[in-house]
């Protein structure tokens, strides 16, 4: 009887040595969610949306640029006339 108990102990603890145990699952990953997509597609338009602005600056400054390049020679082209009409009335004036 003393080797059946025995017996009965370590069946017993086998059993509840085995129920304790539990398997390590691999922590989920979570799914992306409507709103970081959504997030995610706005600051890509945000971020296009700036070069784009970007570049029609760079642009408008250059054609500015332009712009005030010309009207500087046209006003250089102007006071050099000027000038000459000016030394042509003294050379023949008095």
């Amino acid at each position: 009887m003393n080797r059946l108990n025995l017996a009965t102990l370590v069946l017993a603890a086998a059993a509840l040595t085995a129920c304790g145990k539990k398997e390590e699952l691999p922590a989920p990953t979570p799914a992306p969610t409507p709103v970081a997509d959504a997030a995610s597609a706005a600051v890509t338009e945000s971020v296009e949306a700036a070069k784009a602005i970007g570049d029609a600056a760079s642009a408008a400054a250059t054609a500015a640029g332009d712009a005030a390049s010309a009207a500087a020679g046209a006003a250089v082209d102007t006071a050099k006339g000027a000038v000459a009409r000016v030394t042509k009335e003294k050379k023949g004036g008095c």
